[in-house]
């Protein structure tokens, strides 16, 4: 046990040459793929996004009438997420809220369009397709945009992203499927004032884990006190970047002061030839 009474963390640790971050100062959709395909853990693409799209996007966001205030962890928001919901309540928030999502990000040099477009391109050279996922032809939510507003030492608790995916309330999903292969986090980064790096633990915990903590299905949240002792990376985020990481490990927001805005959506292959993103 932990001295706090946490009994320690189990799962799976990554070698060290694994677990990091890579930076790059242009845009390169092959290594999303590498990502994807689980050789590379995440990689960061910094100020990619032109300033005039990010302050369209900040604008329309915040004057949006579709904006809502998330309790819980608490944010701002434009879109739903499939996270803890039956699959139908997922699917019907998803078509209502799709046109306010779209008119956030239709934008001139949109960083959602052309990031899924080079992207589309990238797997279709792998003989792959990207589309949103679906369950009897109802559609995810294309983005989730929010701004986090936590007080805190962490203005998103550490959590990971695939146990959602195993939700039962959700069986049948095409995001169940991804479980098979890696589940990767997109976050395009519009607005960021101050703190709220990305934290990340080399940990991918196991069902033993998830049990003993009550989190089977929703992956969240980890006690920090369970992670001192994983390595972990904080990488400071700045407006205009554009980040993708191996969702299966823990991780966090740290605590932030002022808006900090993204557009995100979750990114995995489903079977060898379709990659599908959601919410």
């Amino acid at each position: 046990m932990t001295s706090q009474g946490f009994a320690p963390l189990t799962g799976v640790r990554m070698d060290r040459q694994f677990f990091r971050f890579e930076e790059y100062l242009e845009f390169d959709p092959a290594l999303v793929v590498d990502v994807l395909q689980g050789r590379r853990f995440g990689v960061i693409f910094r100020d990619v996004i032109p300033v005039a799209a990010q302050k369209e996007m900040v604008a329309k966001f915040w004057n949006s009438p579709a904006l809502r205030r998330r309790t819980g962890e608490p944010s701002y928001h434009v879109g739903t997420y499939h996270w803890n919901k039956p699959i139908d309540t997922y699917l019907a928030e998803s078509a209502a809220e799709t046109p306010h999502v779209m008119d956030v990000l239709d934008v001139t040099d949109s960083p959602w369009h052309w990031f899924r477009s080079v992207l589309a391109e990238e797997l279709a050279r792998e003989g792959a397709s990207l589309r949103l996922a679906e369950m009897s032809g109802a559609k995810a939510c294309p983005a989730l945009i929010r701004a986090w507003n936590k007080e805190g030492d962490f203005s998103l608790e550490p959590h990971e992203d695939a146990a959602q995916c195993r939700d039962p309330q959700q069986a049948g999903f095409e995001a169940q499927q991804v479980l098979d292969y890696e589940i990767c986090a997109v976050n395009m980064c519009i607005e960021h004032e101050e703190g709220g790096r990305l934290v990340l633990w080399n940990i991918r915990p196991d069902d033993e884990t998830r049990r003993r903590l009550d989190i089977e299905h929703t992956g969240f949240s980890y006690p920090p006190e369970t992670l001192t002792d994983f390595e972990q990376i904080r990488l400071d985020i700045r407006p205009g970047d554009i980040y993708v990481f191996n969702g299966r490990h823990v991780h966090a927001v740290d605590a932030s002061r002022g808006n900090r805005t993204a557009v995100s959506f979750l990114l995995g292959y489903i079977d060898d030839r379709t990659v599908v993103t959601w919410t």
